[in-house]
Protein backbone atom coordinates (compact mmCIF):
# COMPACT_ATOMS: atom_id res chain seq x y z
CA UNK A 1 0.00 0.00 0.00
CA UNK A 2 2.99 2.34 -0.49
CA UNK A 3 1.21 3.90 -3.44
CA UNK A 4 -1.62 5.06 -1.22
CA UNK A 5 0.71 6.41 1.44
CA UNK A 6 2.67 8.42 -1.10
CA UNK A 7 -0.48 9.90 -2.55
CA UNK A 8 -1.69 10.93 0.88
CA UNK A 9 1.55 12.59 1.91
CA UNK A 10 2.03 14.48 -1.34
CA UNK A 11 -1.41 15.89 -1.92
CA UNK A 12 -3.13 16.50 1.42
CA UNK A 13 -1.89 20.06 1.84
CA UNK A 14 -2.21 20.99 -1.84
CA UNK A 15 -5.75 19.67 -2.09
CA UNK A 16 -6.88 21.39 1.10
CA UNK A 17 -5.72 24.72 -0.29
CA UNK A 18 -7.58 24.10 -3.53
CA UNK A 19 -10.80 23.38 -1.67
CA UNK A 20 -10.50 26.53 0.42
CA UNK A 21 -9.78 28.65 -2.65
CA UNK A 22 -13.15 27.62 -4.10
CA UNK A 23 -15.03 29.50 -1.37
CA UNK A 24 -16.12 32.85 -2.72
CA UNK A 25 -18.66 33.90 -0.09
CA UNK A 26 -19.80 32.80 3.39
CA UNK A 27 -22.20 29.91 3.76
CA UNK A 28 -25.70 31.06 4.65
CA UNK A 29 -27.77 29.11 7.16
CA UNK A 30 -31.03 28.06 5.48
CA UNK A 31 -33.92 26.27 7.20
CA UNK A 32 -31.92 24.51 9.89
CA UNK A 33 -28.97 23.50 7.71
CA UNK A 34 -25.68 25.18 6.98
CA UNK A 35 -26.25 25.03 3.22
CA UNK A 36 -29.20 23.46 1.43
CA UNK A 37 -28.66 21.48 -1.75
CA UNK A 38 -29.96 23.77 -4.48
CA UNK A 39 -29.25 23.57 -8.20
CA UNK A 40 -26.72 20.82 -7.62
CA UNK A 41 -24.64 22.55 -4.92
CA UNK A 42 -24.60 23.06 -1.16
CA UNK A 43 -22.23 26.01 -0.96
CA UNK A 44 -19.26 24.78 -3.06
CA UNK A 45 -20.04 21.09 -2.63
CA UNK A 46 -21.76 19.20 -5.47
CA UNK A 47 -24.85 17.41 -4.17
CA UNK A 48 -28.04 15.64 -5.04
CA UNK A 49 -30.69 15.34 -2.35
CA UNK A 50 -28.41 15.95 0.66
CA UNK A 51 -27.89 19.20 2.58
CA UNK A 52 -24.79 20.31 4.45
CA UNK A 53 -25.60 20.59 8.15
CA UNK A 54 -22.13 21.24 9.57
CA UNK A 55 -18.44 21.01 8.81
CA UNK A 56 -15.53 20.95 11.25
CA UNK A 57 -12.20 21.55 9.48
CA UNK A 58 -8.99 19.81 10.45
CA UNK A 59 -7.63 23.00 12.00
CA UNK A 60 -10.19 22.70 14.81
CA UNK A 61 -8.90 19.21 15.58
CA UNK A 62 -5.28 20.43 15.33
CA UNK A 63 -4.61 17.65 12.84
CA UNK A 64 -3.00 17.40 9.41
CA UNK A 65 -5.28 14.73 7.95
CA UNK A 66 -8.49 12.84 8.58
CA UNK A 67 -9.22 9.19 7.93
CA UNK A 68 -11.89 6.93 9.41
CA UNK A 69 -14.96 7.79 11.51
CA UNK A 70 -17.74 6.13 13.48
CA UNK A 71 -20.71 7.18 15.57
CA UNK A 72 -22.02 6.71 19.09
CA UNK A 73 -25.49 7.34 20.48
CA UNK A 74 -25.67 7.72 24.24
CA UNK A 75 -28.84 5.79 25.09
CA UNK A 76 -29.00 7.47 28.51
CA UNK A 77 -29.25 10.96 27.02
CA UNK A 78 -30.12 10.29 23.34
CA UNK A 79 -27.18 12.48 22.37
CA UNK A 80 -25.29 11.69 19.18
CA UNK A 81 -21.52 11.88 18.84
CA UNK A 82 -19.13 11.72 15.91
CA UNK A 83 -15.82 9.93 16.45
CA UNK A 84 -13.36 11.42 13.97
CA UNK A 85 -10.11 9.57 13.31
CA UNK A 86 -7.15 11.82 12.62
CA UNK A 87 -3.49 11.37 11.84
CA UNK A 88 -2.68 12.13 15.51
CA UNK A 89 -5.63 10.71 17.45
CA UNK A 90 -9.42 10.54 17.63
CA UNK A 91 -11.61 13.62 18.04
CA UNK A 92 -15.01 13.52 19.74
CA UNK A 93 -17.80 15.84 18.59
CA UNK A 94 -21.27 16.27 20.06
CA UNK A 95 -23.54 16.56 17.02
CA UNK A 96 -26.87 16.33 18.86
CA UNK A 97 -27.57 19.88 17.74
CA UNK A 98 -25.88 19.18 14.43
CA UNK A 99 -26.11 22.76 13.22
CA UNK A 100 -24.01 23.73 16.25
CA UNK A 101 -21.57 20.85 16.82
CA UNK A 102 -19.34 20.94 19.88
CA UNK A 103 -15.78 19.63 19.68
CA UNK A 104 -15.25 18.02 23.10
CA UNK A 105 -11.65 16.89 22.78
CA UNK A 106 -9.18 14.32 21.52
CA UNK A 107 -7.63 11.04 22.57
CA UNK A 108 -4.06 11.29 21.21
CA UNK A 109 -2.39 8.45 19.35
CA UNK A 110 -0.59 5.88 21.49
CA UNK A 111 2.51 6.13 19.31
CA UNK A 112 3.30 8.14 16.20
CA UNK A 113 1.22 9.87 13.57
CA UNK A 114 -0.59 7.56 11.15
CA UNK A 115 -2.54 7.92 7.91
CA UNK A 116 -4.61 4.90 8.98
CA UNK A 117 -6.57 4.90 12.24
CA UNK A 118 -9.80 3.03 12.95
CA UNK A 119 -12.45 3.12 15.67
CA UNK A 120 -15.52 1.07 16.54
CA UNK A 121 -17.94 1.13 19.49
CA UNK A 122 -19.24 -1.47 21.92
CA UNK A 123 -21.28 -0.87 25.11
CA UNK A 124 -20.42 2.84 25.39
CA UNK A 125 -16.70 2.28 24.82
CA UNK A 126 -14.59 3.23 21.82
CA UNK A 127 -11.90 0.80 20.63
CA UNK A 128 -9.12 2.34 18.58
CA UNK A 129 -6.26 0.93 16.52
CA UNK A 130 -3.70 2.47 14.17
CA UNK A 131 -1.52 1.23 11.35
CA UNK A 132 1.81 2.82 12.15
CA UNK A 133 5.23 2.13 13.55
CA UNK A 134 5.43 1.02 17.16
CA UNK A 135 3.20 -0.82 19.59
CA UNK A 136 0.00 1.18 19.27
CA UNK A 137 -2.17 -1.80 20.16
CA UNK A 138 -5.82 -1.12 21.01
CA UNK A 139 -6.87 1.90 23.05
CA UNK A 140 -10.13 1.74 25.00
CA UNK A 141 -12.03 4.92 25.84
CA UNK A 142 -15.12 5.26 28.02
CA UNK A 143 -17.46 7.38 25.93
CA UNK A 144 -19.67 8.24 28.89
CA UNK A 145 -16.91 10.62 29.97
CA UNK A 146 -18.11 12.89 27.19
CA UNK A 147 -21.26 13.63 29.23
CA UNK A 148 -19.31 15.63 31.77
CA UNK A 149 -16.84 17.63 29.69
CA UNK A 150 -16.86 21.16 31.12
CA UNK A 151 -13.79 22.73 29.53
CA UNK A 152 -13.80 21.67 25.90
CA UNK A 153 -11.71 20.69 24.10
CA UNK A 154 -10.04 18.33 26.53
CA UNK A 155 -7.09 16.00 25.98
CA UNK A 156 -8.12 12.54 27.12
CA UNK A 157 -6.21 9.50 28.33
CA UNK A 158 -7.33 5.95 27.49
CA UNK A 159 -9.18 3.91 30.09
CA UNK A 160 -7.44 0.70 29.00
CA UNK A 161 -4.72 -0.24 26.53
CA UNK A 162 -4.16 -3.69 25.03
CA UNK A 163 -0.64 -4.16 23.65
CA UNK A 164 -0.68 -7.86 22.73
CA UNK A 165 -0.32 -6.77 19.10
CA UNK A 166 1.33 -3.71 17.59
CA UNK A 167 -0.03 -1.99 14.50
CA UNK A 168 -3.40 -2.83 12.98
CA UNK A 169 -5.14 -1.44 9.92
CA UNK A 170 -8.73 -1.91 11.09
CA UNK A 171 -10.87 -3.11 13.95
CA UNK A 172 -14.21 -4.88 13.57
CA UNK A 173 -16.71 -5.47 16.38
CA UNK A 174 -19.65 -7.84 16.61
CA UNK A 175 -21.75 -6.04 19.19
CA UNK A 176 -24.01 -9.08 19.59
CA UNK A 177 -21.17 -11.26 20.88
CA UNK A 178 -18.81 -8.80 22.54
CA UNK A 179 -15.80 -9.64 20.40
CA UNK A 180 -13.47 -7.32 18.55
CA UNK A 181 -11.56 -8.55 15.52
CA UNK A 182 -8.19 -7.00 14.80
CA UNK A 183 -7.56 -7.04 11.06
CA UNK A 184 -4.59 -5.88 9.06
CA UNK A 185 -2.06 -6.53 11.80
CA UNK A 186 1.58 -7.13 10.95
CA UNK A 187 2.21 -10.00 8.54
CA UNK A 188 4.95 -11.23 10.85
CA UNK A 189 2.62 -11.38 13.86
CA UNK A 190 1.22 -14.61 15.30
CA UNK A 191 -1.61 -14.85 12.79
CA UNK A 192 0.31 -13.39 9.82
CA UNK A 193 -2.12 -10.51 9.41
CA UNK A 194 -5.21 -12.69 9.78
CA UNK A 195 -7.98 -11.66 12.20
CA UNK A 196 -7.11 -11.62 15.90
CA UNK A 197 -10.00 -12.37 18.26
CA UNK A 198 -10.25 -10.07 21.28
CA UNK A 199 -12.80 -10.64 24.04
CA UNK A 200 -14.15 -7.19 25.00
CA UNK A 201 -17.15 -8.30 27.05
CA UNK A 202 -15.45 -6.48 29.92
CA UNK A 203 -14.25 -3.46 27.92
CA UNK A 204 -11.70 -2.44 30.55
CA UNK A 205 -10.07 -5.88 30.59
CA UNK A 206 -9.82 -7.02 26.96
CA UNK A 207 -7.83 -10.13 26.16
CA UNK A 208 -6.81 -12.06 23.05
CA UNK A 209 -8.69 -15.33 22.67
CA UNK A 210 -7.32 -16.63 19.39
CA UNK A 211 -7.07 -15.80 15.73
CA UNK A 212 -7.49 -17.04 12.16
CA UNK A 213 -4.30 -18.04 10.39
CA UNK A 214 -5.98 -19.74 7.42
CA UNK A 215 -7.17 -17.38 4.73
CA UNK A 216 -4.20 -15.03 4.77
CA UNK A 217 -3.89 -11.33 5.47
CA UNK A 218 -7.26 -9.67 6.10
CA UNK A 219 -7.44 -5.98 5.26
CA UNK A 220 -10.96 -5.48 6.60
CA UNK A 221 -13.91 -7.62 7.64
CA UNK A 222 -17.49 -7.76 8.82
CA UNK A 223 -18.47 -10.15 11.59
CA UNK A 224 -22.11 -10.99 12.28
CA UNK A 225 -24.20 -13.35 14.35
CA UNK A 226 -25.74 -15.01 11.34
CA UNK A 227 -29.48 -15.02 10.75
CA UNK A 228 -29.63 -15.54 7.01
CA UNK A 229 -30.94 -17.99 4.44
CA UNK A 230 -28.24 -20.64 4.96
CA UNK A 231 -29.73 -22.43 7.97
CA UNK A 232 -26.60 -24.53 8.41
CA UNK A 233 -25.04 -21.51 10.12
CA UNK A 234 -27.98 -19.99 11.99
CA UNK A 235 -26.87 -18.33 15.23
CA UNK A 236 -23.19 -18.79 14.46
CA UNK A 237 -20.59 -16.04 14.33
CA UNK A 238 -19.57 -15.56 10.72
CA UNK A 239 -16.63 -13.46 9.52
CA UNK A 240 -16.43 -12.11 5.97
CA UNK A 241 -12.86 -11.05 5.26
CA UNK A 242 -11.83 -8.69 2.48
CA UNK A 243 -8.45 -10.29 1.96
CA UNK A 244 -6.65 -8.41 -0.82
CA UNK A 245 -7.17 -10.89 -3.67
CA UNK A 246 -10.31 -12.68 -2.51
CA UNK A 247 -13.19 -12.71 -0.04
CA UNK A 248 -12.99 -15.27 2.77
CA UNK A 249 -16.01 -16.62 4.67
CA UNK A 250 -15.16 -18.15 8.04
CA UNK A 251 -16.99 -19.61 11.03
CA UNK A 252 -15.39 -17.99 14.08
CA UNK A 253 -17.91 -19.18 16.67
CA UNK A 254 -15.31 -21.38 18.37
CA UNK A 255 -12.44 -18.99 19.00
CA UNK A 256 -10.05 -21.88 19.56
CA UNK A 257 -10.98 -23.55 16.28
CA UNK A 258 -12.08 -21.10 13.58
CA UNK A 259 -12.86 -22.69 10.22
CA UNK A 260 -12.74 -21.21 6.73
CA UNK A 261 -16.06 -22.08 5.08
CA UNK A 262 -15.31 -20.90 1.55
CA UNK A 263 -13.52 -18.28 -0.53
CA UNK A 264 -14.36 -16.40 -3.71
CA UNK A 265 -12.46 -14.11 -6.04
CA UNK A 266 -13.44 -12.21 -9.17
CA UNK A 267 -12.11 -10.84 -12.45
CA UNK A 268 -9.57 -8.00 -12.51
CA UNK A 269 -8.84 -8.03 -8.80
CA UNK A 270 -7.02 -4.92 -7.70
CA UNK A 271 -7.38 -4.94 -3.91
CA UNK A 272 -10.39 -6.51 -2.19
CA UNK A 273 -10.78 -3.77 0.37
CA UNK A 274 -14.03 -3.71 2.38
CA UNK A 275 -17.58 -4.98 2.16
CA UNK A 276 -20.95 -5.25 3.90
CA UNK A 277 -23.85 -7.70 4.02
CA UNK A 278 -27.31 -6.70 2.89
CA UNK A 279 -29.69 -6.83 5.83
CA UNK A 280 -31.26 -10.10 4.65
CA UNK A 281 -27.78 -11.69 4.40
CA UNK A 282 -28.44 -12.72 0.79
CA UNK A 283 -25.77 -10.48 -0.75
CA UNK A 284 -22.36 -9.09 0.11
CA UNK A 285 -21.33 -5.75 -1.42
CA UNK A 286 -17.57 -5.33 -1.90
CA UNK A 287 -15.37 -2.40 -2.83
CA UNK A 288 -12.06 -2.97 -4.63
CA UNK A 289 -9.72 -0.08 -3.87
CA UNK A 290 -7.21 -0.39 -6.71
CA UNK A 291 -9.14 -1.63 -9.73
CA UNK A 292 -9.96 1.91 -10.91
CA UNK A 293 -6.26 2.80 -10.91
CA UNK A 294 -5.08 -0.50 -12.36
CA UNK A 295 -7.59 -0.84 -15.17
CA UNK A 296 -8.95 2.67 -15.69
CA UNK A 297 -12.51 1.55 -15.09
CA UNK A 298 -15.15 3.75 -13.51
CA UNK A 299 -15.88 3.15 -9.85
CA UNK A 300 -16.67 -0.55 -9.64
CA UNK A 301 -18.68 -2.22 -6.88
CA UNK A 302 -18.93 -6.03 -6.77
CA UNK A 303 -21.91 -7.96 -5.44
CA UNK A 304 -21.83 -11.62 -4.41
CA UNK A 305 -24.67 -13.99 -3.67
CA UNK A 306 -24.00 -15.37 -0.19
CA UNK A 307 -27.31 -17.20 0.28
CA UNK A 308 -25.27 -20.42 0.46
CA UNK A 309 -22.14 -19.69 2.49
CA UNK A 310 -20.50 -22.89 1.33
CA UNK A 311 -20.97 -21.94 -2.33
CA UNK A 312 -20.76 -18.16 -2.80
CA UNK A 313 -21.23 -16.89 -6.36
CA UNK A 314 -20.59 -13.64 -8.20
CA UNK A 315 -23.91 -11.85 -8.72
CA UNK A 316 -23.19 -8.58 -10.53
CA UNK A 317 -20.91 -5.61 -10.93
CA UNK A 318 -22.04 -2.01 -10.65
CA UNK A 319 -20.21 0.82 -12.43
CA UNK A 320 -20.67 4.46 -11.55
CA UNK A 321 -20.52 7.36 -14.01
CA UNK A 322 -17.15 8.60 -12.73
CA UNK A 323 -13.57 7.47 -12.17
CA UNK A 324 -13.24 7.84 -8.40
CA UNK A 325 -11.90 5.11 -6.12
CA UNK A 326 -14.45 3.52 -3.82
CA UNK A 327 -13.36 3.04 -0.21
CA UNK A 328 -15.83 2.06 2.56
CA UNK A 329 -19.53 1.28 2.22
CA UNK A 330 -22.42 0.34 4.52
CA UNK A 331 -25.98 -0.90 4.12
CA UNK A 332 -29.01 0.59 5.86
CA UNK A 333 -32.29 -0.93 4.71
CA UNK A 334 -32.38 -0.86 0.92
CA UNK A 335 -29.71 1.81 0.66
CA UNK A 336 -25.95 1.48 0.24
CA UNK A 337 -23.90 4.43 1.46
CA UNK A 338 -20.48 4.53 -0.15
CA UNK A 339 -17.49 6.73 0.67
CA UNK A 340 -15.92 7.17 -2.74
CA UNK A 341 -12.83 9.35 -2.13
CA UNK A 342 -12.92 12.26 -4.62
CA UNK A 343 -16.58 11.61 -5.46
CA UNK A 344 -17.61 11.99 -1.82
CA UNK A 345 -20.57 10.08 -0.41
CA UNK A 346 -22.66 8.21 -2.96
CA UNK A 347 -26.12 6.91 -2.06
CA UNK A 348 -27.26 3.85 -4.01
CA UNK A 349 -30.62 2.09 -4.13
CA UNK A 350 -30.17 -1.68 -3.74
CA UNK A 351 -33.83 -2.66 -3.45
CA UNK A 352 -33.63 -4.45 -6.82
CA UNK A 353 -30.40 -6.35 -6.24
CA UNK A 354 -32.17 -9.64 -6.88
CA UNK A 355 -32.88 -8.33 -10.38
CA UNK A 356 -29.24 -7.24 -10.81
CA UNK A 357 -30.15 -3.56 -10.62
CA UNK A 358 -28.50 -0.78 -8.60
CA UNK A 359 -29.06 2.93 -9.11
CA UNK A 360 -27.60 6.06 -7.58
CA UNK A 361 -30.27 8.15 -5.86
CA UNK A 362 -28.20 10.86 -4.18
CA UNK A 363 -24.78 12.13 -3.24
CA UNK A 364 -22.80 14.72 -1.31
CA UNK A 365 -19.35 15.41 -2.74
CA UNK A 366 -16.93 16.60 -0.06
CA UNK A 367 -14.15 17.01 -2.63
CA UNK A 368 -15.45 19.50 -5.22
CA UNK A 369 -12.37 19.72 -7.44
CA UNK A 370 -12.95 16.57 -9.53
CA UNK A 371 -13.98 12.89 -9.36
CA UNK A 372 -10.69 11.41 -10.53
CA UNK A 373 -9.08 8.21 -9.28
CA UNK A 374 -6.85 9.61 -6.54
CA UNK A 375 -6.59 9.16 -2.77
CA UNK A 376 -8.27 12.35 -1.60
CA UNK A 377 -11.66 13.21 -0.20
CA UNK A 378 -14.20 11.00 1.57
CA UNK A 379 -12.66 8.18 3.58
CA UNK A 380 -15.69 6.93 5.47
CA UNK A 381 -19.40 7.48 5.95
CA UNK A 382 -21.54 6.61 8.98
CA UNK A 383 -25.30 6.51 8.18
CA UNK A 384 -26.67 4.82 11.32
CA UNK A 385 -27.81 7.72 13.52
CA UNK A 386 -31.55 7.56 14.24
CA UNK A 387 -31.79 11.33 13.67
CA UNK A 388 -31.00 10.85 9.98
CA UNK A 389 -27.79 12.84 10.25
CA UNK A 390 -24.89 11.26 8.38
CA UNK A 391 -21.23 11.91 9.09
CA UNK A 392 -18.50 11.82 6.47
CA UNK A 393 -14.80 11.88 7.31
CA UNK A 394 -12.72 13.59 4.65
CA UNK A 395 -8.93 13.36 4.38
CA UNK A 396 -8.44 17.06 3.68
CA UNK A 397 -11.80 18.58 4.56
CA UNK A 398 -12.34 17.22 8.07
CA UNK A 399 -15.71 16.16 9.44
CA UNK A 400 -18.94 16.76 7.52
CA UNK A 401 -22.48 16.32 8.83
CA UNK A 402 -25.09 15.98 6.07
CA UNK A 403 -28.77 15.14 5.98
CA UNK A 404 -31.26 14.14 3.34
CA UNK A 405 -33.04 17.16 1.90
CA UNK A 406 -36.63 17.55 3.00
CA UNK A 407 -37.93 18.54 -0.42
Amino acid sequence: MNLKANYLLLIICFSFLLIQSCKTEPIETIEGVLASCENGFADVYPCNGYDLVARIPLSVFEAAAGNDCWGWTDIATNKEYALMCLNNGVGFVDITDALNPVYLGKLPTATSSSSWRDVKVYNDYAFIVADNAGAHGMQVFDLTRLRTVTNAPETFNPDAHLTDFESSHNIVINEASGYAYIVGASRISTYAGGPIFVNIQNPLAPFVEGGLLDGGYSHDAQVVTYNGPDTDYSGMEILIGSNENEVVIANVTDKSNPVVISTISYANVGYAHQGWFTEDFNYFILGDELDEINTGTNTRTLIFNFSDLDNPTFHMGYLSDFLAIDHNGYVLGNTFYQASYRAGMRVIDISELANSTMSEIGYFDTYPNDNNANFNGAWNVYPFFSSGNIIISDIEGGLFVVRKSES
